[in-house]
């Protein structure tokens, strides 16, 4: 295993556990996702604070990682053939993760894919459409007098919703068993009540399985534990 990391980000965060896996993140919906991922594979990971009010995104260091200035990024110093493995993008980050570990992402080729496409839902349907409801709604977007960004947003936010929510109808996963889909898709929902104050204006008590759904996504240990990473400084 590989115990040192040699990446111009380090000079900015340095390394606390060289021999961890090192995560660039923020407590966004997409940052929790990895830390999530991580206290559930169990893998040692050393967390650094990109604090994306300060501006860290787009500072020279992160942005030697990841040069679309978005977090999470993760540098694994013990990556494929031992090899150090710098990466970004969270849902690359979790399939990943998933197979590194053999964990949350089935073998099976037809069960893999339903996991993979579930996925992508989150990464090309809910984190956009939902980040830009949470602008229009809780944000400087609020601001705006024209109510038709807002109104095609929530309205879209809310079909996805319901889509999730016929989804679950008679699962407890939205896979079946436990995945990366679900690492993916519950941080987002949870930010729609925590984040955007939105829980009225999407209609959320209406809806039959996804509160319920969320409560019990929120109860593993690891979840909590993977909310409030990284630390605060």
């Amino acid at each position: 295993m590989a115990t040192t990391i040699a990446h111009p980000i380090t000079k900015r965060w340095p390394p606390r556990r060289p021999g961890a896996i090192q995560l660039y993140s923020f407590p966004t919906p997409n940052g929790v996702k990895v830390s999530i991922m991580l206290e559930e594979t169990g893998l040692p990971y050393d967390a650094h604070r990109v604090d994306i009010n300060a501006g860290d995104q787009v500072s020279e260091a992160f942005l030697s990682l990841n040069p679309n200035n978005k977090i999470p990024a993760i540098i694994d110093p013990d990556g494929p053939g031992g090899t150090p493995l710098a990466l970004f993008e969270s849902g690359a980050i979790l399939i990943y993760l998933a197979e590194k570990t053999g964990q949350f992402l089935p073998a099976d080729p037809p069960a893999r894919y339903e996991v993979l496409q579930w996925l992508m839902f989150q990464m090309g349907g809910i984190g956009p459409m939902f980040g830009q409801m949470g602008y229009f709604v809780r944000f400087k977007g609020a601001e705006i007098e024209d109510p038709r960004p807002r109104t095609r947003y929530v309205d879209e936010s809310v079909r996805l919703m319901k889509v999730l929510d016929d989804r679950l109808e008679g699962r407890d996963w939205i896979c079946g068993d436990y995945s990366i889909a679900d690492i993916a898709i519950a941080p987002w929902l949870r930010t729609v009540l925590v984040g955007y104050d939105a829980g009225p204006i999407v209609g959320w008590e209406g809806f039959r399985n996804l509160p319920v759904y969320l409560d019990r996504f929120l109860a593993r240990g690891a979840v909590q534990r993977g909310l409030v990473q990284p630390p605060r400084d």
